[in-house]
């Protein structure tokens, strides 16, 4: 299939920092059945006691804290089953708890099991760096040789370095995957210190050519697309002549299938799941179009439905947001608009258009909203469309995540700012808090919330570690 390579001495190699001591996430346990049911003649009224005072605790306990293992986090939707802190006073954070230089790049930095996976580069090499999630510690890292830009590039080469596209991580398996500006996509098996599984060249095993001009003018980003795990399959969108997303074997990167569109890749953060008339789908969108595509056996690649969305400068970035069978857009320039599409076989119904736009920012769910983080902060009426308010500044590079306590957390213009969600607070924006002067420059990379900590990642490389919880509320 081109070139690929399963030794790791064939490209790059890896270096363990520190010996194998994996800090693992807290996580939450329910009892099964009633703890005060009878299961031995034994049990007695005092040990009876103290499963009801057990039971009690539990209760009481906050969520479980989580991990932020893809692209927009574990739902890959923006949203954590963490709470934002405020009510345990954490509100503003104080000084890092930690900060490192990981190089330059916008990948969102990937959590799983106390452990964090980044992303960058740095003279003529891309790393790819395990640090220890609470402490900043180095655990490992791997590198292999990588330009600074994709080899097509054109366009805004000021405002991007480095790798754009967020690692994947496989629970199943272990396995990190990352797909570098110039297309190298890697496969690391983090239980074995960054060591090289397989890789390729997108490029050269594709022959995947500059990106058309679709209008103001030609821009080409290189890679940016996060892969995506789904099942034994890892889902990458490649935008060749072979097909716009490939499907590969997780294990092996050996090819599967390939889409029936063949657009050229979009520059979005990433594809999202989605189901249509009990039909599995991955909503892709490309240069030119949004592309659901199959993905039930026997109908893998195929188009289920298609509807344009081509917007100028090629800059279609915000991710599609699925709910139900329906997917969200957002960008600006000709489009300068939100949409909600209802997805069927064979076609796309729009239920409505909102003149309110973000231009990066991910349209994000809360309830019954929707949230645009682009210059200001703007919720929408998930039902119609309609703008519930706006308020706040967060520039171009805006990112949110939503807690479980119904509040979002919003990065930008060098400032962390909490505000109360629309269920909360649906006469207008509030906000809580805000911690302003981060010492960090553009922050294309998305804004990390996990296990009670913070995570801000700038283009220059400065990743941030700013605490919300002490160890004990919720996570070690």
């Amino acid at each position: 299939m081109g070139l690929l390579w399963d030794h790791p001495s064939q490209l790059g190699h890896s270096t363990v920092v520190s010996g194998r001591q994996t800090p693992r996430a807290l996580s939450c346990r329910i009892v099964g059945n009633d703890p005060l049911e009878d299961r031995d003649a034994l049990v007695c009224a005092p040990v009876r006691l103290l499963y009801v005072a057990l039971a009690l605790v539990w209760a009481a306990l906050p969520l479980c804290a989580a991990d932020w293992p893809h692209w927009r986090g574990p739902e890959r939707d923006s949203s954590t089953p963490e709470t934002s802190g405020w009510d345990e006073g954490a509100w503003p954070p104080g000084e890092p708890a930690w900060q490192t230089d990981v190089g330059q790049g916008s990948a969102t930095p990937v959590i799983a099991d106390g452990r964090l996976y980044v992303h960058g580069w740095a003279d003529g090499t891309d790393s790819v760096r395990c640090l220890d999630a609470p402490s900043g510690r180095p655990l490992w890292a791997s590198e292999y040789p990588a330009l600074k830009h994709g080899r097509h590039h054109r366009g805004d080469e000021n405002l991007y370095a480095g790798p754009q596209s967020t690692p994947e991580f496989d629970a199943a398996t272990g396995y990190l995957y990352t797909l570098g500006v110039d297309g190298d996509l890697n496969c690391w098996s983090t239980r074995e210190d960054g060591r090289r599984v397989w890789g390729m060249s997108l490029y050269e095993t594709f022959a995947v050519p500059q990106r058309p001009d679709v209008g103001g003018d030609r821009r080409d980003y290189g890679y940016t697309t996060s892969p995506m795990v789904y099942g034994d399959l890892l889902l990458v969108e490649v935008g060749a002549e072979a097909g716009n997303l490939i499907a590969v074997d997780k294990r092996t990167g050996r090819r599967i299938w390939a889409s029936q569109c063949k657009d050229p890749a979009g520059h979005s953060g990433g594809p999202a799941r989605i189901d249509v008339a009990g039909i599995p789908c991955a909503a892709v969108l490309t240069l030119r179009n949004l592309v659901v595509v199959r993905l039930d056996p026997g109908h893998e690649g195929e188009t289920l439905a298609i509807h344009d969305w081509c917007t100028d400068f090629a800059n279609s970035i915000a991710s599609p947001t699925v709910v139900g069978d329906c997917v969200i857009l957002s960008s600006g320039y000709n489009r300068s608009r939100t949409v909600k599409l209802r997805v069927a076989p064979g076609k796309t119904e729009t239920l409505w258009e909102s003149r309110a736009f973000s231009k990066v920012c991910s349209p994000t769910l809360c309830g019954d909203y929707v949230l645009l983080a682009w210059q200001k902060l703007r919720c929408l009426s998930l039902q119609t469309g309609e703008k519930v308010w706006e308020g706040g500044s967060f520039g171009d590079e805006g990112s949110c995540v939503v807690t479980q306590d119904g509040r979002a957390i919003v990065l930008g213009q060098k400032q962390l700012v909490l505000v109360q969600g629309p269920q909360r607070s649906p006469g207008g924006y509030t906000e809580l808090s805000r911690r302003g002067g981060l010492k960090v420059g553009r922050c294309w990379a998305h804004v990390v919330l996990a296990e009670g900590r913070l995570y801000v990642r700038d283009t220059e490389g400065r990743l941030q570690c700013y605490e919300l919880l002490p160890p004990g509320n919720g996570r070690q």
